[in-house]
């Protein structure tokens, strides 16, 4: 579901050319949830980056859901987010002015397109989602009244409102306290049993402790 090959990526201080990621192959299947851990630095959302269709500005073949991200546009790419990847980040983005049902519902809101896109058959999905991440009843809650572990779970449901086939998380369980971070590691587990390819980026041994694969970057190569 994510493939990867000789993926190059540099940044530019100055002058000066830094390269992040030096050739880096990585294969994701479905129903596998891998892990990447590294130290900071070392180009994890980098790589993230990249396998979401975030970045464009790469060397190397990546391939995700089926679709070959080399030369794609941005219209192209954002299809291919809105319709196949979700993304769960560390610090949530949940907009404080919508309850947690409005945030699950917003890329599919915003999206309003194709078989599925309108506003009732949006919030069912939204709601099922919520439904699927244990959060059934606290639809209606602004984030401020909820506990950090519910706030990701939101971001994580908002993240399956489309359904993906690859889920990316980038530091999930970073902001959350024990029990708050086995429930969403627990998630990722049962979206994985579930035919989804999971890739997250972490620092936390509790993470990579519950991973089909461990891979480790360092210096812009994986091993």
């Amino acid at each position: 579901m994510i493939r990867l090959r000789g993926v190059k990526k540099c940044f530019r201080d100055g002058a000066r050319e830094v390269p992040v990621l030096r050739g880096v192959d990585l294969d994701v299947a479905p129903g596998e949830l891998v892990a990447i851990v590294g130290p900071s630095g070392s180009g994890k959302s980098t790589l993230l980056h990249v396998a979401g269709a975030l970045d464009r500005d790469f060397e190397g073949e990546a391939v995700v859901a089926g679709t070959s991200l080399a030369g794609l546009g941005e219209a192209a790419r954002a299809e291919l987010r809105n319709r196949a990847i979700g993304f769960v980040f560390q610090a949530f983005n949940l907009l404080p002015t919508l309850s947690a049902l409005e945030n699950v519902m917003l890329p599919g809101v915003l999206r309003r397109a194709g078989p599925g896109g309108g506003i009732g058959e949006v919030r069912a999905r939204a709601r099922d989602a919520l439904q699927r991440v244990g959060l059934g009843d606290r639809g209606g809650a602004p984030p401020a009244r909820l506990s950090g572990g519910e706030r990701q779970r939101v971001a994580l449901a908002r993240a399956l409102l489309s359904r993906p086939a690859v889920l990316l998380a980038d530091e999930p369980t970073g902001n959350l306290d024990a029990s708050s971070g086995a429930d969403v590691i627990r998630l990722f587990v049962e979206l994985a049993r579930d035919g989804v390819s999971v890739l997250v980026v972490t620092h936390e041994e509790r993470v990579s402790d519950a991973a089909t694969r461990v891979l480790h970057l360092l210096d812009g190569r994986l091993a």
